[in-house]
């Protein structure tokens, strides 16, 4: 039996991740059915377009500036050594729109949303208001997930598109102003090298990265046990399950798009 104990163990953990892998698929598939089915609540999803898209764009904007100019530094000090400087505008603007914009902005609007979103219905279950909504004839899900869950989806791509341009001004500044670089010159590279392709990837991965953070929060939140420590580790889950999976779906999308 003690030969066997690692087995046995392996194998309740596989069996854990497949059930879990298959409540999320189950629920993620009821939000989506919940999304395009009436009745509707646009005063849910009013708040939750200002609360997860309108209130996040500060961190988003600190991010992608900051790691936009740290980006172009790199890429200067690293291209120096093959004087191939002048590649600075090109790799800035391509990894920013493929890369690091939506994953960074992904990250940190889920660091924000997803643990917001899992501690309000974790709360909300403590304190069995979801119960009142039941009684009082309204689904939970479609009042409480189907509005947070479409307004991340819709706010994200937006977010990324911002995010994208800060990170790039990011740049910018920095190659213009600490390395010499002439003004006109760096945005025309930067323009030239751009194509649909590229915008469109990180608009979509937005999108996919927004429903994860959003799905994520609301189903830990609905998972939630009683008491400040079953909200409090929801919320933790929450955060990284959404992190994992932006990570993993940012693989997924960039073999897609990217692969031929």
């Amino acid at each position: 039996m003690g030969l066997l104990s690692p087995i046995a163990a392996l194998g309740r953990a596989v069996l854990s991740g497949l059930a879990w892998i298959g409540r999320l698929s189950i629920f993620a598939a009821q939000t989506v059915r919940h999304i395009f089915t009436p009745p509707w609540y646009p005063r849910e999803l009013g708040h939750a377009l200002l609360a997860i898209g309108w209130l996040s764009l500060p961190v988003v904007g600190m991010t992608a500036i900051f790691t936009g100019a740290a980006l172009a530094l790199q890429i200067y000090i690293g291209s120096a050594r093959f004087s191939a400087e002048a590649v600075v505008p090109q790799i800035t603007a391509i990894g920013m729109v493929r890369e690091l914009g939506p994953v960074l902005c992904g990250l940190m609007v889920a660091a924000r949303v997803a643990s917001s979103v899992a501690a309000e219905i974790g709360t909300m279950k403590v304190t069995e208001q979801i119960d009142a909504l039941v009684t009082l004839s309204t689904h939970p899900m479609k009042y409480l997930t189907a509005p947070r869950v479409l307004a991340a989806t819709l706010s994200m791509p937006l977010l990324v598109a911002i995010g994208d341009i800060i990170g790039i001004m990011g740049g910018y500044l920095v190659a213009t102003q600490r390395l010499d670089f002439n003004a006109s010159t760096y945005i025309t590279n930067t323009v030239n090298i751009l194509d649909a392709g590229d915008i469109l990837s990180g608009i979509v991965k937005g999108a996919v990265f927004g429903f994860l953070i959003a799905l994520m929060g609301c189903y830990q939140g609905m998972q939630s046990g009683r008491g400040a420590q079953g909200v409090g580790r929801a919320t933790k889950t929450a955060v990284v399950a959404a992190s994992v999976l932006i990570l993993a779906s940012n693989y997924l999308l960039t073999e897609v798009f990217f692969s031929a």
